[in-house]
């Protein structure tokens, strides 16, 4: 936008009764100056040392013991990173069939197996053992708690099987292939 649009939208704006934004910047890179800025504590000073309005009661009070004021924020939040993530995206990347069916489950008490794993690695890491054999360490525990469910499952659903002959029933025929 050329410097004359700029002025024109400007003067528009102040016409209509509208202020720029805090900080917008003007022609030629200059800020807008604003008296108003900052906290209800510094704009309610200003407004009594310019005589626009008489001092308020609590005004004495806030200025001997002002509010708490938070560091600004510079727009962009920094991520936040656990010592374990490396070694889950690793693991994610090793397993990757275990990101959908080893989701969270909200009402279980089991830990995700991605973190299990992460945290084992660090575990032994912390014990001295180098990384590549932590990790191989910890996949092995991984694989071996995946076989022993998997067996698990088999056998309960043999027991089941076998109920459901003892007691003379059907399963759904849509289960059948489970």
């Amino acid at each position: 936008m050329d410097d004359l649009q700029h002025k024109r939208r400007i003067a528009l704006r102040r016409r209509r009764g509208r202020s720029l934004s805090d900080g917008e910047v003007l022609a030629h890179g200059r800020r807008e100056m604003s008296y108003m800025r900052g906290d209800l504590l510094t704009k309610t000073r200003k407004l009594v040392k310019g005589l626009a309005k008489p001092a308020p009661t609590w005004l004495k009070a806030m200025e001997e013991a002002p509010p708490v004021t938070f560091p600004r924020v510079d727009g962009k939040i920094k991520k936040i990173e656990m010592p374990e993530d490396v070694y889950i995206k690793k693991f994610f990347k090793k397993h990757p069939d275990s990101l959908y069916r080893d989701a969270i489950k909200i009402s279980g008490f089991d830990l995700p197996p991605a973190r299990v794993f992460a945290w084992r690695v660090l575990e032994l890491k912390e014990q001295g053992v180098s990384e590549d054999y932590a990790m191989a360490v910890a996949d092995f525990e991984y694989r071996k708690e995946k076989k022993a469910k998997k067996k698990a499952y088999k056998e309960l659903k043999e027991i089941a099987r076998s109920e459901e002959s003892i007691q003379g029933t059907e399963r759904n025929p849509i289960l059948q292939k489970f």
